[in-house]
C-alpha cells in the first residue's frame, strides 16, 4: 500500500515537471519572438543543388552551392551566419571567401579593396536588431563600425533617436549601406545617434578585432593612394597636406560596374564627385515634342508616306518661280480673290449677264498687288490621333523622349564643381544624369569641401566652367545622327551585294517578357498601319517628365537611295 502511494505520487510530480516545463517552454518563444535569428527552414529538394565551372583567369574549378544560399527573403543566409558568428581565429579559408562572396550584394562593401574585403569577412559577425533599437549613440567612444544587410536606420542628433521617428524627412541608411567607420580608424567620439527604423540586420566589426588583424594598415594604404591622386590634381596643388589628409578622411570611395547609374540627377546632389579610375558620362534626357525644329522634321518625312515626286535638280523650278513662291509664304495666308469676283459681278449687273459660270482665279489674273490665291494647307492624311503642342498638332505616336548623350567625364576629372561659385540665378537647372563606364569615384561633400579650400583654389574654381549644349542643340544632333543611320544602313545595302543565301540561323523559342531591341526605335511607316507591331515600351520616369516613351532612334519614310544616286541602279556595283 505504501509503494502504491510513493509511485502515484511520483507519477503526479513528473506529470507536474511536465506541464511546468512547457509553460516555460511557451513564455521564452513568446520572448524570444521579436529576437529570433531565422527560421529554421526544411531545405528544398533539387535535382543538382552543386555546379561548377572552370576559371581561365585562376586556372581552376569554382564551385558553387546553391544550398548555401536557402534563406529567408532578403535575411542573411544561415550558413553565412553560421559562419560570422565563429571566432576569427576558427574561420577557415574557404569560410571567409563564402562570406566574401555573400557580401558583394553590399555596394559599400564592394567598395573596399579585395584584400580589405577578405580582412573584413574574417572579422565582422552578425547582429540583429528591433525597432526603435539605439545602434550608437552620440558623445559615446566608437568601438565598431556596420554594414546594414537588411533594413533602415536613421541618423539623428538627440541621444536617445526619438526625434527620427517625428520628423517627416529623417536622414535614412539603408540596405548597402555603412556607418561607424571613422570611431574605428580614430579613437573619437561619435557625432550622431544611429537607431533603427525597422527590424535590422547588421555586419559589425570590432575595433579589438579591427586592429588585432592589422585591418588598419590596408585601411592607410588606401587612403594613401587616395592622398596621391589628389596631390597630382592641378586644381589642389597649393592646398597643404594636413588640409589634403583632411580631404582624404571626408572622402566615400564608391565603385560602379560598366552601365551603372551613378546619379539621376548630379545637379540638384549635395556632393561633388572625383573620377579616380575609370571614366562616366553625362546623359540629358530631351522631350522631343518641345523642340520646334523636331516638329518641322517629322512632318517634313511624313509628307513621303503620299508618295510624292522627288524634287530633284533636274526639276527644281525657276529663280522667278522660287521669287513668287517666297513672296506667298512670306504674305499673310489670307484670300483675296474674293475682291476680284465682287468687282466683276458689280460690272457684269447693269449688262444683265447672269454670274453663272466658274471664273479662273489663277495667280496670272490677279492684281500684281495682292498676288495668287493663296490656298490653305490641306491636312494630313494621316489616320492616327493627334495631340497638339505649341507649334502645331503632332501624331500621339511621334510625342517620345531620348536619352541623349554630353560629355564624357575622364579619370582625373571632377563632377559637380562646374557651377559651385554661380549666383543661384545664374545655374543651369536642367536634370543631367552621370552613368559609369566601369568608374570609381571619390564623393565628397560640397559643404565640407567648401570648407577646405582656399583663395588659389577659388580662383581656379572661378575660371572652371563646363558649357552644355542647349536643348534643341542635342535635338539636332539626335535626329541629324537618326538620319545619317538611315543613310549609312541603305548605302550598305545599295553597295554590298547580298549573299544568296540566308545564313542558318537556329529557331530559339520565343520568352515572354524579354527585351526587344524593336522597342526602342520609332517607325513612322507604321502610323497609317492598321496593325502594328507590339513591343515593350520604356517609359521615363515622371519625377522629371510626363510619362514619355523612350526610343534612341527613328525610322522615317524617305526616298529610295536610287533616286538620289541614279548611277547606282544595282546592288554591288562598287564591291
Amino acid at each position: 500500500m505504501d509503494w502504491s502511494k510513493l509511485k502515484h505520487l511520483g507519477l503526479y510530480q513528473l506529470t507536474m515537471d511536465i506541464i511546468v516545463m512547457i509553460r516555460v517552454c511557451k513564455m521564452f518563444r513568446q520572448g524570444l519572438r521579436g529576437f529570433r535569428e531565422y527560421q529554421i527552414i526544411e531545405t528544398a529538394h533539387r535535382k543538382h543543388p552543386i555546379f561548377s565551372f572552370w576559371d581561365k583567369r585562376k586556372q581552376g574549378r569554382i564551385t558553387f552551392d546553391t544550398m548555401d544560399f536557402v534563406a529567408e527573403e532578403g535575411h542573411f543566409p544561415p550558413k553565412a551566419m553560421h559562419i560570422a558568428q565563429k571566432l576569427p581565429s576558427w574561420r577557415t579559408e574557404s569560410e571567409i571567401q563564402t562570406l566574401c562572396n555573400l557580401l558583394q550584394v553590399l555596394d559599400s562593401y564592394r567598395n573596399y579593396s579585395e584584400p580589405l574585403q577578405l580582412l573584413l569577412a574574417r572579422v565582422m559577425r552578425f547582429e540583429r536588431f528591433g525597432r526603435r533599437r539605439v545602434i550608437v549613440k552620440k558623445g559615446q567612444r566608437g568601438n565598431s563600425f556596420y554594414f546594414i544587410y537588411l533594413g533602415t536606420v536613421a541618423v539623428t542628433e538627440d541621444d536617445d533617436g526619438s526625434s527620427a521617428f517625428l520628423d517627416t524627412h529623417p536622414i535614412l541608411l539603408h540596405k548597402g549601406d555603412c556607418f561607424g567607420e571613422l570611431g574605428v580608424l580614430t579613437p573619437s567620439l561619435r557625432r550622431a545617434t544611429v537607431v533603427c527604423m525597422e527590424e535590422t540586420e547588421l555586419l559589425v566589426v570590432d575595433r579589438e578585432d579591427f586592429l588585432a588583424n592589422k585591418l588598419d594598415q590596408e585601411f592607410q594604404k588606401d587612403a594613401q593612394h587616395r592622398f596621391e591622386f589628389f596631390r597630382k590634381m592641378d586644381l589642389f596643388e597649393s592646398l597643404s597636406d594636413e588640409k589634403l589628409w583632411k580631404l582624404v578622411t571626408l572622402g566615400k570611395v564608391e565603385k560602379f560596374s560598366y552601365g551603372q547609374l551613378i546619379s539621376k540627377d548630379f545637379v540638384e546632389s549635395s556632393s561633388i564627385m572625383f573620377v579616380s579610375k575609370g571614366s562616366c558620362e553625362v546623359l540629358r534626357l530631351i522631350d522631343l515634342r518641345t523642340s520646334p525644329f523636331y516638329y518641322k522634321w517629322i512632318w517634313q518625312h511624313l509628307e513621303l508616306i503620299d508618295n510624292r515626286p522627288l524634287k530633284t535638280h533636274l526639276n527644281e523650278p525657276s529663280p522667278v518661280e522660287r521669287f513668287k513662291e517666297f513672296q506667298i509664304k512670306s504674305y499673310p495666308v489670307q484670300d483675296f480673290s474674293f475682291l476680284k469676283l465682287k468687282h466683276l459681278q458689280n460690272s457684269w449687273e447693269p449688262k444683265g449677264t447672269g454670274f453663272s459660270r466658274r471664273i479662273n482665279t489663277s495667280g496670272n489674273t490677279l492684281p500684281k498687288m495682292l498676288g495668287p490665291k493663296i490656298k490653305s494647307r490641306n491636312p494630313h492624311s494621316l489616320e492616327c490621333s493627334m495631340i497638339s503642342t505649341k507649334y502645331g498638332d503632332l501624331p500621339e505616336e511621334a510625342a517620345v523622349g531620348a536619352y541623349i548623350k554630353i560629355h564624357t567625364v575622364e579619370e582625373g576629372e571632377t563632377v559637380g564643381l562646374h557651377q559651385i561659385l554661380l549666383p543661384e540665378n545664374e545655374h543651369d537647372m536642367r536634370p543631367l544624369i552621370l552613368v559609369s563606364l566601369g568608374a570609381e569615384m571619390i564623393r565628397v561633400r560640397k559643404e565640407k569641401f567648401c570648407e577646405l579650400i582656399d583663395s588659389e583654389v577659388t580662383e581656379k574654381l572661378s575660371r572652371f566652367k563646363v558649357n552644355y549644349p542647349s536643348d534643341e542643340d542635342l535635338c539636332r544632333k539626335f535626329l541629324q545622327q537618326s538620319s545619317w543611320d538611315s543613310f549609312r544602313k541603305d548605302l550598305l545595302r545599295l553597295l554590298v551585294k547580298p549573299r544568296q543565301r540566308p545564313p542558318f540561323t537556329p529557331i530559339r523559342p520565343k520568352k515572354k517578357g524579354i527585351y526587344s531591341p524593336k522597342s526602342l526605335i520609332l517607325d513612322l511607316c507604321s502610323f497609317n498601319k492598321e496593325t502594328k507591331p507590339c513591343h515593350t515600351v520604356f517609359v521615363a520616369p515622371q519625377k522629371y517628365l510626363l510619362p514619355l516613351r523612350i526610343v534612341e532612334a527613328i525610322t522615317a519614310p524617305r526616298y529610295k537611295i536610287q533616286e538620289l544616286l541614279p548611277q547606282y541602279k544595282n546592288a554591288g556595283v562598287l564591291v
